[in-house]
């Protein structure tokens, strides 16, 4: 008598379950809040103005993609901000100099992954999480940005440069700057690493059971490496995007920029216990914080509220997640008890 109702139950689960997948619905967000904001802002629709909204999130999105594999894997970079702005120092003085950019590009991007070696060497060999390793780096980096340029504010790099990184040239026959180009190249790379390889699996597997990982024969200390070294990579490569976006090398720059990377991760449905979360819901997070923060631009709000507003996305984005999975649980009790 109950055979035939098994198959309806597992036929209803699977897409009440799609439904409430917190990826799905940062995706709708997404695209509700961009629909909204062609309908009430002015020039929020122009070509020239999504063309700097997406500008505007390149180093948050760069930053986001190693990022995201960190926290699946249940670790985290806090230093990504100060090592983008340790990076813009070094090209700064290395310019100030009379070196050659193409000879300033490669040195940033071993001193970012030197960097994430470093953190990656405490968090797996010393045994310190990664939290409290990359907090301690944090004012680490800045600080060394801070030795290495002071001060000073360096500008007129390569014009050629410059405009690659900048919204004054884009794809040809788009809106989409260069720098958003590579990182879609980059983030379907990721995507495809993540989600259909073994390395990814095994991701997934460090940020759900650590112990229970190694002992099948992960190697987690050396893949832990390889993510700490990747996000050096990226956020010193971000750092000269930055650097040539703004047209300017400080020691300051990013500042803070950590707390929104993490808060488009999160709110992208990447769980911050690790074990769960997928590349294009952290890239859906990503563009949902640019646009808001565009609209709300366009729209005069200070600064102040933006830093306010992202926030609270990321206090919601830890709790949601949360709250659905409650549900679901529940419902599925109920369902199952009849």
């Amino acid at each position: 008598m109950t055979a035939p109702a098994t198959p309806e139950l597992k036929a209803e689960r699977p897409g009440f379950g799609r439904f409430l997948r917190w990826d799905t619905v940062v995706g709708v967000l997404l695209v509700a809040a961009f629909l909204a904001g062609t309908g009430t802002t002015e020039g929020f629709s122009d070509s020239a103005n999504l063309s700097a909204a997406l500008n505007d999130t390149a180093e948050i999105a760069l930053l986001a993609l190693p990022m995201t594999l960190l926290v699946v894997a249940g670790q985290v970079d806090l230093s990504v901000a100060s090592m983008l702005g340790l990076s813009s120092a070094l090209a700064g003085s290395l310019w100030d100099a009379g070196w050659t950019f193409e000879m300033i590009l490669p040195v940033c991007l071993v001193v970012g992954v030197l960097g994430g070696l470093l953190n990656g060497w405490l968090v797996t060999r010393v045994g310190l999480p990664s939290l409290a390793v990359t907090i301690g780096t944090l004012t680490l980096y800045r600080g060394l940005a801070s030795v290495v340029l002071g001060n000073k504010a360096v500008a007129d790099f390569p014009e050629t440069y410059a405009q690659w990184a900048g919204n004054t040239e884009t794809v040809p026959g788009t809106f989409v700057p260069y720098p958003i180009a590579l990182f879609g190249v980059l983030a379907v790379a990721a995507a495809v690493v993540l989600h259909c390889t073994g390395f990814g699996r095994s991701l997934f597997a460090i940020g759900a059971q650590e112990d229970a990982a190694y002992f099948a024969g992960v190697r987690v200390k050396r893949i832990k490496l390889i993510l700490f070294a990747f996000s050096g990579f990226m956020a010193s490569f971000a750092g000269i995007v930055y650097t040539l976006r703004y047209g300017s090398a400080r020691a300051d720059n990013g500042l803070g920029l950590e707390l929104t990377v993490v808060a488009s991760v999160l709110l992208g449905g990447v769980d911050f216990d690790g074990g769960k979360g997928t590349l294009g819901g952290a890239v859906a997070g990503v563009l949902l914080i640019g646009v808001l923060n565009n609209l709300l631009t366009l729209n005069d709000v200070s600064h102040e509220i933006q830093v306010i507003v992202t926030g609270v996305l990321l206090i919601v984005s830890v709790l949601t997640p949360r709250v659905i999975a409650l549900v679901t649980a529940r419902r599925q009790r109920r369902l199952a008890a009849t």
